[in-house]
């Protein structure tokens, strides 16, 4: 098998937080991970800014992409260009 093939998909997702802030992380099990964090057993931050909804996900071929494509959109876009990015790329 070819590493390609082995390897999960992950997702890089935004949500929205009950409080109006959004919250960004990565996974491979979407659903999963959206459970948890309603459960507030997810991130800390969303625990006390329960519920939280699906606002935009994306999809790459590997974690360290999605990984990767997390940690830019947190540290290089302000709320405004964040909501920007998703209305431009939502499906």
């Amino acid at each position: 098998m070819t590493q390609e093939s082995t390897e999960k998909k992950a997702y890089m997702y935004v949500l929205e937080c009950a409080d109006g802030s959004l919250y960004t992380g990565y996974t491979t099990d979407l659903d999963r991970r959206l459970k948890t964090h309603n459960a507030g057993k997810g991130a800390k931050y969303t625990r006390n800014r329960l519920p939280v909804k699906l606002l935009y996900k994306e999809e790459f071929d590997s974690k360290p992409a999605a990984m990767s494509a997390e940690a830019l959109f947190k540290k290089r876009k302000t709320r405004a260009q964040k909501l920007a990015y998703i209305a431009e790329h939502k499906q």
